[in-house]
């Protein structure tokens, strides 16, 4: 018997081979130039981030954003935008992990569930700093090669007969068919 007459065959191919999720919440202490009266607003813009495998069950996600921050100082009778570029790493646990890999070369795609986003920005420390919540969520995969076994016909398929695919209307099943279907009436 040779191998093209066995009933499985091994494919081997790219697949998800474990993956991780995690939220994390941070604050953020910022120094504005002018003691604030007020917070009028708070915003996140320009995240970037990669990601790559750390350790056997670890992705290591690092990134940066702005935080913007719109404060009124002078008793409220001036406003200024103070920016921050603020750089964190996470480490993301592999919920899911497949250990039938065949090699330690990976592919880590990771994705934001939760864009950086300002939870909460208040004026501390007697006013003259600003802290800043900031929530985040990733979902991350690893892509690596592995073994599929796919059941195979021995004699294989003939569709050469077009028996097979033959679709015809039998005379009970035209007789079902209503013509105003859609609902028009005919004109005599």
């Amino acid at each position: 018997m040779s191998f093209l007459d066995q009933e499985y065959r091994e494919i081997i191919t790219k697949a998800v081979c474990g993956k991780g999720r995690k939220f994390t919440e941070e604050k953020h202490s910022i120094s504005p130039s002018h003691r604030p009266s007020s917070i009028l607003g708070c915003w996140v813009i320009n995240h970037m981030y990669n990601a790559k495998k750390k350790s056997e069950d670890t992705v290591e996600v690092n990134g940066s954003y702005d935080i913007n921050i719109w404060y009124s100082y002078n008793d409220n009778t001036k406003t200024e935008v103070v920016t921050e570029r603020v750089t964190y790493c996470d480490y993301i646990p592999l919920s899911v992990k497949d250990d039938h890999c065949l090699s330690d070369d990976y592919d880590v795609i990771a994705k934001v569930i939760q864009q950086p986003n300002c939870l909460e920005c208040e004026i501390v420390n007697h006013g003259n700093k600003i802290e800043v919540e900031i929530e985040r969520e990733f979902v991350v995969q690893i892509i690596g090669e592995t073994k599929v076994y796919a059941k195979v016909s021995p004699k294989g398929k003939d569709y050469d007969h077009h028996d097979d695919w033959r679709h015809d209307v039998t005379d009970d099943e035209l007789r079902d068919v209503k013509p105003d279907f859609l609902g028009h009436k005919h004109k005599d």
